[in-house]
This record gives C-alpha cells, structure tokens and sequence, in this order.
C-alpha cells in the first residue's frame, strides 16, 4: 500500500478522492505532483486496473516524470495506464480509427516549419502580396481557428470583412493539401480526434468504456478542443479530476481559455473543489509579493500561497539609468552568488521578450559567465536533421509531397526547382502524388538529364522502402544515411558547421538506437510520432551548469535557487498593448506571479529609466507590478534600504556601474549595497561553516571587499567567497 503519510492533509484528499468530478486548485510549487502521482499508485491500491485510468499532461517531460514517479510508488503496476500528452493520446486514438475519417494510418504529422512551408507555396498560387497576407500570421489565424474548432467556412462566417476571404481561401486550400498528402498538422490532431468520436459513436463509447478514470494536469492552458475531448472521454461518469492553478493562465495567445477551469464547478455542479496553498518551494517573502500582486485580479479563484519555511531574504529592486547598467547589475550580481557558492545552474534571468536578451547576453560575456538561451533552435529543427527525417516520412507516407519536395535535390542530385514545377503540374492533371509523377517521369517531356536523375532518385526510394521492412529501425536508419549521401556530403568539408552537422547525423542515429530499445514494437513509424510530438519544454537540461535566459512564458513549470526578473516597465512589462485591455492585462499580471514564483531564494527585479529597444529610445515609468509589492518586502539594491518612491531620482544621480560598496546600516554594521544583509568580519584562523561546502578555515579575508579566502579541505579546496550575502557562519565550538 502507499505510504500517505508524506502529504499533508490537503494532499492527502485530493489522493483519496477518486469518484466524481475533482477539481484540485494548485498553487505555485504547492507539490501537485506529488498529489497526482500518489492520486494514481492510491487508485492502483484500490483495485482500479491500470488500463482504465487516462493521466494527461502539457508536456512530454511532465509525462515521463509522471511514470517514473508513479512506477516508483507502485513498482510497475501502472504499466497499463496512459500516461501522455493530449497530442500523443490523440495521435494514438488516430493510429487506430482514422481509416474511419478517410485518412491511412500512415499520416505525417506536420510541424511549424511544415506548415510554414505549404501555407507559402499555397499564396504564390493565389498570388497574394506577402506584405499585406504574411505567411506567418495566416499560419496563426488557422491554427486559431482550428483551436476553436472552426471550419474555414465557419471562420469567414466569425470574419465576413473583404481582407478575410483571401485568408479564407489560403486556409481552405491548406486543408485540401494536408488531406491530399495524407497528414495533419499539430492542431488536427485534436480536431480530428474529436471528430472521429462525435461521427462514430461505437469508437467514443469504447474510450469511454475504457477510460473510466481521467486526471488532466495544468487544466488551466486547456484550450476549447481539449476542454471539448476531455468532456466527451469523461462521459456520464464523470470520474474526472482536473489539477490546475488559474493564476498561472498565460498562454492565452495560444489558445488557452482561462474559463475552463474557473467554470469547472458550474460545468461539473456538485464537484469537489480542493486548494493546495502550501508552497514548498519559496520563502515567505517572496510568497508574500507573489499573493499581493495576484491578487489585484478580478478573474480568478480566491487562494494564498503560504509556507512553514522563514520569511528569508528580502526582494532586491535596482533601478538602472539604462539596458547597460541594467545588465551589468544583472551580471555582477551573479557574479556575486555564484561566489558565495550559488550554482549557475540555479540561476535564470527572465525577460517579457526575446529581444531583451542581447545587452544581458554581451554583459555576462564581457565577465566570462557562462550562459544558455533557452528556446534556441530545438535539435529535430536543425535544416540536416529535417532531411534524414523527410526521407522517412516519405518512405513511410508515399503521399507526403512535402518530405519529396525536401529530398528530391538533398544531397545535389541534378533535379531544379522547374522540374518540380512540372512534377508538381503533372500530378495535379492526373491527380496523383509527386512521387507518382516521379515514378513516371519519362511522360512528362522533360530533358534526358532530369529525366535520369528522377529515375535515380526513384530507384533509390524503392530500395530503401525495401529495406525498410526487412531491417530494424536503428539499422534502417545507418543504412539511409549511407545510401542516400546525407552524412557523406558533409564529411568531405573542413566547416565547423559542417563537422556539426555530421555529429548531429550521428546523434539522431542514436536517438532511434534508444527509441527503438524502449518501443521495440513501434518501428520508423512509432519514431516519426514521437519526434512530431517533442516540444521545447521538453528539451531544458536539467543538469545545465550555466545560467539560464529565456521569456517569463518559457518559465513556467521551472524553479531556480535565484531569478532577475528584468525589464520591469510600463509598456515593456505590462507590454503596452495590453494596457488598454483588463483581461490582457490580467494576463501579464499573472505573468509576473510566474515570474515571481520561479524563486526559490533569491529575487531581483530591475528596470531602466530609458532603454533602447527595437531601435527605439524608451522612457517609461516602473511598471505597476512593481508598485503592487509592500515596499516592506523589497530592498533598493542602491541604497540597502527600502525604496521610499519609485519614481526617477534626481538628474544629478551618478552613473556607477553595480560594485561591492557598503554603507553602515542602523545598527552600525556594514551591510552590502546590492544584498542588504549584515556584513560580518572574518580574521585569519576563524573556523566557520558554509552550507554546501561544510566547515573550513578562513586563510585570508579583506574588510574593503568583503571577500574572504576560506580552505575547506577535500574536496572543495580554497573558496574565495562574498561575505555580503549570509552565507558563512562562525563556528564557536566543535564537536
């Protein structure tokens, strides 16, 4: 039986409350986890079989946490249970049924750059001006549409203006491609799945049939078709847990309905509403700024975070003159943890965007500080890794003209963009795919020269398609890379970028090497959905010892021992268009409370009094979530005091760079300008004792600096660390 006695007793319901409709508000690092986690292995102990219960995340990290903890608790029992995102759940209801929607179970799954590419192609057809109709926000007002589970014709009766019916006809014909080509993109996965099961009652009755328990994590970035799928698979049971937190909704601009969850009770009358509001991840100063600021919204669920913990440091508020002393704050500032010990893998520095990151980007190098942007460009998104994955879908969906448009000249095989033009003329006449018009390319009258080349390319899908059911994935995919010249053409070149490239070749070998251990049954196909299903979120290493920069929405569901929460003005943060709308402002309001909630220890905020931005000069005032935290909770990181205004201070105010000064506080000790924290003297011979490192003796230490050299033997050796901050203590007398 599972050990219950680890939660408290909040926890401990939301565990033993398995029938009826739940819905569990979680607060920031409140251990929601935990709570679904222990909800499953209880539900096991009860006698549910595991092939019953639906558990559904956002992300596939969320997911493989899910199981590991799971298993963990129930030794394998829950091998049975789905434990996936909504993309991957649905994606496997589609393997089974699409036939039924006149698809081949064979579809691709498009990606954004997939999308990007036939949206383009699609308005030179129509001959629209890029200008007026940017591929890119027509890609944006499908996948809205699709979102809200609107056809194109129902997405022109929403938008009858004369600008909308070019979109319209861009949108209808993007769904006849995807539909000649036999694949679906992100979105209709979704779409799809639900109108499998509203148009074949038999299939929705036998998942509900087998899904009699379902629990959906971070209901609250749900969007109208995953409410809609949810609903559907919970049925007249209704045995159907929600976790969520409405006060972390930030992802409205994809799709994401806030309503969901704050209507829950009203969909589901009679539910059990649970709260979770200890928090077990920050100190109660920091959960304190975190519960005013939210709480200046209207549109959310009335709870505060709270913690058994102390109250711990203050907030640090500095107010630069400019991005550059801003960012040299930032820099110095971390220069000054990682000295006191600190990790730079539990630092993040977070901006509202990514525009924001150079000027920080150029301080921390100016000061040797290693550094990673996070959402950078994603491993499976590389252009030579997009091309070994185009061979596969094409071998495994003949209809993908897309993944034969991507191969057809890569490597450099002679065949131009106008014989793909007159491919592409010849399969809309006969009504077939390219590969087909490839097959027959001695009908289509072009030169002897591309005609060879064509059939060359031909001869060497039909071989690989070959080998493809007679080898294993791992083996397959060697086979491929030589046989096609991928890595080949790379390896001839002294190019560091080419060298790169031909590790990342290697590297995707081993990605199916592993794929195909842990799913030895799934084969190239089982692989390609699973790369079609990898997400940013997913790919953050965990373990990184460098510092981490990304967006305040790229933040979300990550901790950090210490976090820069930066660019804290008016019209940068609130950005200014949502400023004039309350629920977009609320939005960003709640982006701050995610900001906020990401700190462990530690929490700056900083904002500049101009700052150069899209090659605009700004001058803004504080932004007004600032001004929502007490100033009891914050220190000016200038002054070491609190900050009496936030309003500009004199011209006159000298430019200084960010430095260990000290000032003298009221009790007459020293106390350090950026940190705020009683300054104590160390002499030479001290035994003191510091949390990571254990007990050491101090060798050297400088009252101007504030830096004291301390040996503390096997196997951390000499130490020079920052006194400012409270992170060595005396030791009186040792055991």
């Amino acid at each position: 039986m599972t050990d219950l006695s680890k939660l408290n007793p909040e926890q401990r319901k939301a565990v033993q409350t398995i029938d009826g409709a739940v819905l569990i508000l979680a607060g920031a690092g409140s251990g929601k986890t935990r709570a679904l986690t222990y909800r499953m292995a209880h539900m096991l102990d009860e006698g549910i079989p595991a092939w019953q219960i639906l558990m559904i995340t956002f992300t596939n990290k969320a997911a493989r946490e899910m199981r590991e903890r799971v298993d963990r608790l129930c030794e394998g029992k829950a091998e049975e249970a789905w434990i996936m995102t909504f993309h991957a759940c649905c994606a496997r209801i589609l393997r089974r049924d699409i036939e039924k929607l006149g698809y081949k179970r064979e579809f691709s799954i498009y990606d954004e750059d997939d999308k990007t590419v036939v949206i383009k192609r699609i308005c030179k057809q129509l001959n629209l001006d890029d200008k007026q109709y940017p591929p890119r926000m027509i890609k944006s007002v499908i996948s809205d549409a699709k979102n809200r589970m609107l056809t194109p014709t129902e997405w022109l009766d929403e938008n009858p203006d004369a600008r909308s019916k070019p979109i319209f006809k861009v949108y209808s014909e993007y769904e006849n491609t995807l539909k000649s080509n036999n694949a679906l993109d992100f979105d209709d996965l979704l779409v799809k799945t639900l109108e499998l099961l509203a148009s074949h009652p038999p299939v929705l009755e036998s998942y509900q049939n087998k899904f009699r328990y379902i629990m959906v994590d971070e209901y609250q970035d749900t969007n109208v078709a995953q409410y809609q799928l949810v609903r559907l698979l919970a049925g007249e049971r209704r045995n159907l847990c929600v976790v969520g937190d409405d006060d972390q909704s930030i992802y409205s601009w994809r799709g994401a309905d806030i309503r969901n969850i704050l209507s829950f009770e009203k969909d589901f009358p009679g539910c059990t509403v649970i709260k979770l509001e200890e928090n077990y991840r920050s100190t109660g100063n920091i959960l304190s700024a975190a519960n005013r600021v939210i709480s200046n919204n209207a549109a959310r669920k009335s709870k505060e975070l709270w913690s058994s913990a102390d109250k711990g440091e203050k907030i640090r508020f500095f107010r630069a003159l400019d991005e550059r002393e801003e960012a040299s704050f930032v820099a110095d500032s971390i220069r000054r943890l990682a000295m006191a010990g600190i990790p730079y893998g539990e630092m993040a520095v977070l901006y509202r965007t990514n525009a924001q990151s150079r000027v920080l980007e150029e301080a921390l190098v100016r000061r040797g500080i290693k550094y990673g942007v996070y959402g950078g460009l994603k491993f499976y998104d590389r252009k030579e890794i997009k091309d070994a994955i185009a061979y596969l879908r094409l071998l495994v969906n003949p209809a993908d003209d897309v993944s034969l448009r991507r191969v057809i000249n890569e490597p450099k095989r002679g065949i131009g963009d106008s014989t793909v033009d007159m491919l592409a003329a010849y399969a809309a006449n006969t009504g077939s795919t390219l590969l087909n018009a490839a097959l027959n390319a001695d009908d289509i009258g072009i030169g002897a020269r591309a005609t060879g080349a064509l059939k060359n390319f031909s001869s060497l899908l039909s071989e690989l398609l070959a080998l493809m059911f007679q080898m294993s994935p791992v083996d397959f995919i060697q086979e491929l890379m030589d046989k096609t010249g991928l890595i080949k053409q790379y390896e001839k070149s002294n190019d560091p970028e080419d060298v790169s490239r031909v590790e990342n070749l290697k590297e995707l070998v081993s990605a199916v090497a592993e794929y195909e251990r842990q799913n030895p049954e799934e084969g190239i196909l089982g692989f390609l959905e699973n790369v079609a299903l990898v997400t940013d979120t997913d790919r953050l290493d965990e373990k990184t010892q460098t510092v981490t920069l990304m967006t305040l929405h790229s933040a979300k569901g990550l901790e950090f021992g210490a976090v820069f929460l930066t660019g804290l003005e008016e019209g940068i943060f609130p950005i200014a268009r949502a400023m004039m709308e309350e629920t977009e402002l609320e939005e960003e309001r709640r982006l701050m409370y995610v900001g906020i909630t990401r700190a462990k220890k530690y929490l700056f905020l900083s904002c500049a009094r101009n700052r150069l931005l899209f090659n605009q000069r700004q001058s803004n005032p504080v932004s007004r979530f600032v001004g929502e935290i007490p100033s009891a909770l914050l220190i000016d990181a200038r002054s070491a005091s609190q900050p009496s205004s936030l309003s500009p201070s004199s011209p006159n105010q000298r430019l200084s760079a960010y430095r260990s000064q000290t000032s003298l506080s009221a009790d007459g000790s020293k106390t350090n300008s950026a940190f705020g924290g009683a300054l104590t003297n160390f002499n030479p011979g001290d035994r003191v004792r510091h949390r990571i490192f254990g007990v050491g003796t101090v060798l050297a230490y400088s009252a101007k600096n504030g830096i004291a050299r301390v040996d503390f033997g096997s196997p951390y050796g000499i130490k020079d660390l920052d006194c400012h901050l409270p992170v060595l203590r005396k030791v009186e007398k040792e055991l």
